[in-house]
């Protein structure tokens, strides 16, 4: 490994993609893989040994039962530790806010070609935000469209209405009261041009919401 060389952690359960990244990554020459984790909580213990060095972590998203890559991201972060790229196939607005609100310095998607991928790692290393044309695209939705943008609370709230939560344990999960979750709701129906929960998931799927 060269001095100049960018270290860099990949953290994804998948065996198979940390290889094929690994072998995308050290195709370029200023890059060298120094460490892979499987999730969250295992590239937060490789970060805490010293004998390990990483400029970048490259963070998927979702990481079966292991903590996933928003809370992963989430602590580096409160530990001031290396820059993170979420690398994932995870593309709704949901999963973009969380990342960068949990200080992801950049956001792009497993389908791009290799060169976009080094040249990522390489902004990340340098603190320079990286975001995808898509991830740009939805984040151009909200910024673009203020008064129709969900919040990151309704878009949380979308999340557990998802699952089939009732108001009651919509309240109890977010530590809110039922008065302010139909608050919440009734804010959220306004803004996705729908009068009731199925139709409100179904028009954030439909915009890449969740």
């Amino acid at each position: 490994m060269n001095a100049e060389d960018i270290r860099v952690l990949l953290v994804d359960d998948h065996p198979v993609v940390r290889a094929g990244l690994r072998a995308v990554l050290e195709g370029f020459n200023n890059i060298t893989v120094t460490a892979e984790a499987a999730d969250g909580q295992e590239a937060l213990e490789i970060l805490a040994d010293p004998a390990v060095s990483a400029d970048v972590v490259v963070m998927d998203l979702q990481m079966g039962s292991g903590m996933d890559g928003i809370e992963a991201t989430r602590r580096i972060k409160a530990l001031n530790g290396p820059p993170v790229l979420v690398l994932t196939t995870y593309d709704t607005q949901a999963d973009i806010v969380a990342a960068l609100e949990a200080g992801a310095t950049g956001y792009l998607l497993k389908d791009a070609p290799p060169e976009s991928i080094s040249q990522a790692v390489q902004d990340a290393a340098a603190g320079r935000p990286v975001l995808s044309p898509t991830v740009t695209a939805q984040l151009l939705k909200r910024v673009t469209a203020p008064a129709t943008a969900l919040s990151v609370r309704e878009i949380e709230i979308l999340q557990h209405l998802a699952t089939g939560a009732t108001n009651r344990q919509l309240a109890k999960a977010l530590f809110i009261s039922e008065a302010t979750v139909k608050t919440h709701l009734i804010h959220i129906y306004d803004k996705l041009g729908v009068d009731n929960r199925t139709a409100a998931i179904d028009r954030a799927r439909t915009n890449r919401i969740l």
